[in-house]
């Protein structure tokens, strides 16, 4: 007796989406949810994995979804390129890290955000790296005084949360350059939309977008 094949099922009747994806076009992008994207061959693989192609393997390591929300928020920003992170905290970390190491030091606008306080103050300092923190409307000799031959990044807030005091990013970019250091701004309370802190000076930006960014999206 000759076996009836089951013509209903294949491929798409496991990744049902696939056939509407293919076949409607969104003028949305949507949120890509997949851990893993397909690749042609093993050498294209490799290329990707050694940053060598642009492209899709991982989602722990690049994801569609993520790279457009980075690259409006960039935009928006000025900047020249952007890349998201699990929180604000992660981003400041890593904003600071990628420039600072073990036995390096940092200047800090003292009104900032009582976390990114913590992350300099406690939890960077037992990695061995120092920070000094100075008054946002210090004078420049105060400014400059508090650099160090160790000094890798200078860090504020555009305006400090929840004290709302706001940072002279001129000024303390000024500083920053004079001693051959960046300036990084958190420019989570006021966002692009009210201040672009690179067009007063600033190196790296960043936000924590769970806060007011998503007031922004309910309004």
């Amino acid at each position: 007796m000759k076996e009836k094949k089951n013509e209903t099922f294949n491929g798409n009747n496991v990744h049902p989406g696939r056939m509407a994806a293919e076949k409607w076009r969104a003028r949305i992008l949507p949120i890509y949810q997949s851990t893993t994207f397909k690749y042609s061959t093993s050498e294209q693989m490799g290329r990707l994995f050694d940053l060598e192609e642009n492209g899709y393997f991982y989602t722990r390591l690049a994801n569609p979804t993520n790279d457009a929300v980075a690259d409006k928020i960039r935009e928006l920003e000025g900047g020249a390129a952007a890349m998201l992170t699990s929180s604000g905290q992660a981003a400041n970390f890593f904003a600071l890290f990628n420039v600072c190491e073990c036995g390096s030091h940092i200047v800090a606008s003292s009104a900032i955000y009582g976390g990114t306080f913590n992350l300099i103050e406690v939890t960077m300092r037992k990695m061995g790296i120092t920070a000094t923190f100075v008054a946002p409307d210090c004078t420049e000799e105060e400014l400059n005084a508090a650099f160090q031959e160790n000094t890798r990044a200078v860090f504020g807030e555009t305006i400090a949360n929840p004290a709302l005091t706001v940072l002279d990013i001129e000024k303390f970019a000024k500083a920053a350059h004079a001693h051959g250091v960046p300036l990084i701004v958190d420019n989570t309370f006021p966002t692009p939309v009210n201040c672009r802190p690179f067009e007063w000076g600033a190196d790296i930006v960043t936000h924590s977008t769970t806060n007011t960014w998503m007031d922004m999206a309910q309004q």
